[in-house]
């Protein structure tokens, strides 16, 4: 999970690319990074770190230009977030700058054919990278003039979609021609259009999530569609083509659960409308299986779940309270890499409001429960505020399979509900009772009103793989690289040691 932003106009983006990718925080916290060009030059400035320690006035001074992108990265296995952070850089052809949201599930096939065919060097361990470079050399083969055509770029990304295989949304620069955008032929992660009108021009964006857009006086459009690949010239004119051979729209359903924004809009669906339906039908759940449940309040996990949680005490006509306070300034817990880290930073992150909780039968509601580590915690933080029973809700079904387009979920071994029923679970976590959303709810819940989704990409619950790619052989190298043990030892794959 990452975010990308892209502006091609006729002001400076500098600044307004800096508060686009604050308002896509939420997708990375490992690292940030803004390219830029004016006059053609190319000006790039990325580091590990937040966006707001990333950048102080003197980078955004040297970011001139009326084109760029921005990147926020979040932490996988193995890697070196400095090394890592986006966008990546190739000179030739042209000078190309590339961001990343997804997973190539053929990395490693694509960085043989570029080292032993196409002649090309991959410095990081970073799937991003590779992408880049198969860009790159598709676009070189074209043997462009010194002007690129939307059509060389469409052929381009066409080569892309018969070569890479996985969850790809892509955010790119060709250095004083144009900014250009695609999505992968299963639409599997997020990417939207919006357009600005001003006095002196058209410009165009492209984002993650429409929220970045909205905040910086964007209208959204609408959704890249699978397959599909824009250009944004440095004329302020939009091109468009669908490059994919057989595009099937099968976004991913754990944005809707956890990872989007609440005010974004993805594939026409809202975020926010989604977790009340979440929030529906889970109450509808907990009323069939426990009729005579006795909470006298629900309680969410922030914030996330705060929408969902809501929904559910309407519908069993009991109090919602908030019974945690959260610390802003740390970061999500989700993609923290290490168990110790994330033990540590649950109790520095919620602090419980006792009187909330003593004497009562709660219920507390989460978006979802992977490891279990979040979740023991915080039930049995509700037990010391006071509480005579603590109930656990997930707005998500068990999460028992590892995600491998772009969410940087744990090896099976870490995931709680992998081997584990219900019960096992509810025990493990310390609760008094444990429900869990229904896949076919949580599908009913996001799909609603017939939304032109052809299906979900739901792997992480139900271990259905989409792209057809991903055998035991796979899984056991992604478990390998995704443990914890891994993630402590840190080692990376970087070919280039800086001093």
């Amino acid at each position: 999970m990452c975010g990308i932003i892209g502006i091609a106009g006729v002001e400076p983006v500098n600044h307004r690319l800096y508060d686009g990718l604050t308002l896509l925080q939420h997708r990375g916290q490992d690292a940030a990074g803004i390219a830029t060009s004016h006059n053609g030059k190319l000006f790039l400035r990325k580091a590990a770190g937040l966006v707001r320690d990333v950048f102080d006035d003197k980078h955004m001074q040297r970011l001139g230009g009326n084109m760029g992108i921005g990147h926020v990265r979040y932490p996988t296995a193995g890697s070196s977030a400095a090394a890592e952070s986006q966008p990546f850089y190739v000179n030739s052809p042209y000078g190309i700058l590339m961001g990343h949201n997804g997973n190539l599930t053929n990395s490693e096939q694509l960085q043989r054919e570029l080292f032993e065919s196409d002649l090309r060097h991959i410095n990081t361990g970073s799937d991003s990278e590779v992408l880049l470079n198969v860009f790159a050399h598709e676009l070189q083969a074209l043997k462009p003039s010194k002007s690129v055509t939307p059509e060389q770029i469409f052929a381009t990304v066409s080569a892309v979609h018969k070569r890479c295989k996985g969850a790809y949304a892509v955010i790119g620069m060709l250095v004083g021609r144009g900014v250009f955008a695609f999505r992968d032929p299963l639409g599997i992660r997020p990417a939207v259009i919006g357009v600005r009108h001003t006095d002196t021009g058209t410009e165009y964006a492209v984002a993650s999530e429409s929220v970045a857009l909205a905040g910086l006086g964007f209208t959204l459009l609408r959704d890249i569609a699978p397959g599909e690949a824009i250009f944004m010239d440095v004329d302020g004119n939009l091109h468009t083509r669908q490059c994919a051979e057989n595009p099937s729209l099968s976004p991913c359903i754990f944005e809707f659960v956890y990872l989007a924004r609440p005010d974004s809009i993805i594939d026409n669906v809202s975020v926010y409308k989604s977790r009340l339906r979440m929030g529906e039908k889970l109450a509808g759940k907990i009323i069939r299986e426990r009729t005579d449940h006795g909470i006298d309040v629900v309680i969410p996990i922030p914030d996330t779940s705060r929408t969902s949680a809501m929904e559910v005490a309407f519908h069993l006509g009991v109090k919602y309270r908030e019974g945690f306070i959260k610390n802003r300034y740390i970061g999500r817990t989700f993609i923290m890499p290490g168990q110790q880290m994330r033990k540590k930073s649950v109790r520095q992150k919620l602090s419980p409001i006792d009187l909330e909780f003593a004497g009562k039968t709660v219920l507390l509601v989460d978006d979802s429960i992977v490891r279990g580590t979040t979740s023991r915690q915080i039930v049995q933080m509700a037990r010391d505020a006071g509480a005579k029973k603590v109930f656990m809700a997930s707005a998500a079904p068990p999460v028992r399979y590892p995600n491998v387009y772009g969410i940087d979920m744990p090896a099976p071994m870490e995931l709680i509900a992998h081997h584990g029923d219900v019960d096992d679970i509810q025990q493990a976590i310390g609760a008094d009772w444990l429900v869990y959303q229904d896949l076919d709810d949580l599908v009913e819940a996001v799909r609603y009103d017939k939304h032109p989704i052809d299906t979900f990409e739901s792997s992480c619950f139900n271990g259905e793989y989409i792209t057809g790619d991903v055998d035991t052989g796979y899984l056991d190298a992604l478990q390998s690289n995704r443990s914890d043990e891994k993630k402590r030892a840190g080692t990376g794959t970087d070919d280039l040691v800086v001093l």
